[in-house]
């Protein structure tokens, strides 16, 4: 799945904040933190963040040529 440009429930933009909160939990950092400092409040934005699953390399493998 790929990160949505806008929260599925409340419509505010969240997409431009993936890549750097990928690079933020790969150093180890809290993701509560990473969030709040985003200004992400709503519990429907932390889910998308919270359940997104990095499949774009995994997929690209089965993709016929």
């Amino acid at each position: 799945m790929i990160i949505p440009v806008r929260c599925f429930s409340c419509g505010k933009p969240i997409g431009h904040l993936w890549e750097e909160y990928k690079e933020r939990i790969a150093k180890g950092e809290n993701s509560k933190k990473i969030m709040d400092d985003f200004g992400l409040e709503r519990p429907c934005c932390r889910a998308v963040f919270i359940g997104q699953t990095d499949l774009i390399e995994l997929v690209g493998k089965f993709k016929k040529s």
